[in-house]
């Protein structure tokens, strides 16, 4: 596992030896951030079960200004810490430790984008988009981009967010969620919805 592009291209990431963490695989990693490209730079991101750090270290080489990464396992918070020693990424990321509803609770800013990736059927994702709403964690253009089972139903609208579109990858499926009353508009949104990428 590695960063695909930008200032820490090419810088191995170290990865988890058991099963209990799942780290985003660079097909679907590079498929989130095509969708990302206009909303990344400059961006302050939120890593949720931030697992490697993965995502959010991605986010920053690609010019994010700010990723808090957010987790709580032991073995997760150490692989994050040390991949940002690896990345050289300090001065741009937060580690926070804890569950997500304490993690949330502890910023104290707007985010422009939020990676949503928690154990699978776990039913955390309704939570997790709750809290982000009631806290008004989102930036008023931001995106949440959650990361699921291909055959896991997620919810059409929590509370102000809204689901603006879906991707599937093999056996992985990537729902994007906004502000329900931005004016962004979401290319692609209806030819997208429910599409699977080639392969």
């Amino acid at each position: 596992m590695r960063i695909i592009t930008g200032e820490y291209k090419g810088r191995k990431l170290e990865t988890p030896r058991g099963a209990d963490i799942r780290p985003t695989t660079d097909k679907v990693k590079e498929a989130v951030f095509n969708l990302l490209m206009q909303d990344i730079y400059d961006a302050v991101c939120v890593d949720l079960f931030a697992g490697t750090g993965n995502l959010g270290l991605e986010a920053l080489s690609r010019g994010a200004r700010r990723c808090y990464f957010c987790d709580n396992a032991r073995d997760s918070l150490n692989l994050i810490k040390l991949n940002i020693k690896k990345c050289q990424a300090g001065d741009r990321a937060i580690v926070l430790a804890g569950d997500y509803a304490k993690c949330l609770s502890r910023i104290r800013e707007q985010a422009d984008i939020f990676f949503l990736d928690p154990p699978y059927q776990a039913g955390l994702y309704e939570n997790c988009l709750k809290t982000i709403d009631s806290l008004d964690l989102l930036s008023n253009e931001g995106i949440i981009i959650a990361e699921h089972g291909a055959r896991d139903e997620m919810p059409e609208q929590v509370g102000g967010l809204q689901k603006v579109r879906e991707r599937r990858y093999g056996k992985i499926m990537v729902s994007i969620y906004r502000r329900a009353d931005t004016e962004a508009v979401d290319q692609d949104a209806d030819a997208g919805e429910g599409e699977e990428a080639a392969e």
